[in-house]
């Protein structure tokens, strides 16, 4: 394989894969994109990313690096231009602090609104809101605030984190019939995230409403029959 030559192993509806996908786009780098089936994985999925089974996985030449955050940070590393993470070592700790906190609460308590019902779904909704919330007060208080993006006057890898999937917020608020983000609740956050969807990498990356929302109505189905078996 050419040592120069980049590859992406993703799917279509995964924010995951879109993150790199953006981060590629941002920096120039052209790529081979090659579409998963998560139902019966590939070999070359399966021998790359052998932990986590999952993907995305990039490809640089021979070498296979796996884990989203992981690979927007191998690609900042690897392609100069256009820097997604900042020179500082404390804001780049800040970014990182914020990007887990993504993952690990933010995500999650989202995807919980998402797959659960009645009183479950309420407490989900309380804690996805609460998480909101402190992003709220950070874009307007804290760290990032009087900033256009987290990255400052561009996008930068915590947007690309918190932004690639949030597609998914309208599309679980028409699915699972509750309002996430409030424009009167959230203004800060409701416009940094209708400024992140406007840019021209953003919509190159954004898979199309209706075959997102059916993908997520037969998704929601098979949860809730699950459920009730």
């Amino acid at each position: 394989m050419d040592p120069a030559r980049v590859k992406l192993l993703g799917m279509w509806a995964s924010s995951y894969t879109h993150r790199v996908q953006l981060a590629l786009k941002l920096k120039g780098v052209d790529f081979e994109y090659v579409e998963e089936d998560l139902t019966n994985k590939s070999p070359l999925l399966l021998l790359c990313n052998p932990v986590h089974k999952k993907v995305p996985v990039l490809l640089h030449g021979n070498e296979p690096v796996v884990e989203s955050t992981v690979i927007l940070e191998y690609i900042d590393e690897t392609w100069k231009e256009n820097p997604i993470m900042p020179d500082g070592p404390y804001e780049r700790a800040v970014v990182r602090f914020w990007s887990r906190f993504a993952d690990e609460k933010l995500g999650p308590a989202v995807g919980d609104v998402f797959r659960l019902t009645g009183e479950e779904q309420k407490a989900a909704v309380d804690q996805a809101f609460n998480n909101l919330k402190l992003l709220e007060d950070e874009l307007r208080d804290g760290f990032f605030k009087e900033r256009r993006f987290f990255g400052g006057d561009g996008i930068g890898l915590l947007d690309i984190v918190i932004g690639c999937g949030s597609y998914w917020l309208w599309v679980f608020e028409e699915v699972a019939g509750v309002k996430l983000v409030d424009p009167s609740t959230f203004p800060r956050f409701h416009s940094w995230l209708q400024d992140f969807e406007d840019q021209k990498e953003v919509k190159e990356i954004t898979p199309g409403g209706n075959r997102l929302l059916e993908y997520a109505k037969g998704l929601r189905q098979m949860i809730v029959n699950h459920k009730s078996d």
